[in-house]
Formats: structure tokens, C-alpha cells, sequence
């Protein structure tokens, strides 16, 4: 069993648990990524990425609230991680 099976399957068991941790966490990495987008906007804003950062945490939500089925929420999970996470750390090193 490899370790995307393994973890879906961990979700799928126990889905009442993992929504509400699941949202908050996504917010709160999502908020973050827009967080470091904005601080970055001096020399020029950046739209797409930003725009990019919400859609994609708006979707995860509106699947969660769609009630679609279980891989699918968490496969839209797996994908805020993917774009957020880069995202955040794109924009800490262009701080420096």
C-alpha cells in the first residue's frame, strides 16, 4: 500500500474529524501564501499568484461545502498544499 492510499484511506475513515481540522489549516496556510503575496506587491503586484492562492482555498471549501465524495476532498486538499506551500516559500525568499 503505498502512502497516498494509506493516507486516503485514514481520511475516508475518519472524515468527520479531519474536515474541520482540514479547513482551518488550509485557511490559515492559504492566508499565510496571500500574506507574503501582498508583502511582495512593492516593485509590482502580483495578480496571478494571488489569484491563484484564493482560488484554489475557495475551491478546497466549496468541495468540502458541495459534499462531493471523499477522494475528492482530498485530493483538492493534497492540491492547496501543493500551491500554497511553494507559494509561501516563492514569496519569503523574494523578501530577502
Amino acid at each position: 500500500m503505498n502512502l497516498y492510499s494509506k493516507y486516503l484511506n485514514d481520511f475516508k475513515d475518519h472524515y468527520t474529524l479531519y474536515i474541520p481540522l482540514s479547513i482551518i489549516l488550509q485557511s490559515c496556510i492559504g492566508s499565510i501564501a496571500a500574506m507574503y503575496i501582498l508583502m511582495n506587491s512593492k516593485p509590482s503586484f502580483h495578480f496571478f499568484e494571488l489569484t491563484l492562492c484564493v482560488v484554489v482555498s475557495m475551491a478546497y471549501n466549496a468541495v468540502i461545502y458541495a459534499q462531493l465524495s471523499r477522494k475528492v476532498v482530498f485530493n483538492f486538499l493534497i492540491l492547496t498544499f501543493v500551491v500554497n506551500v511553494p507559494l509561501i516559500i516563492i514569496n519569503v525568499m523574494r523578501l530577502q
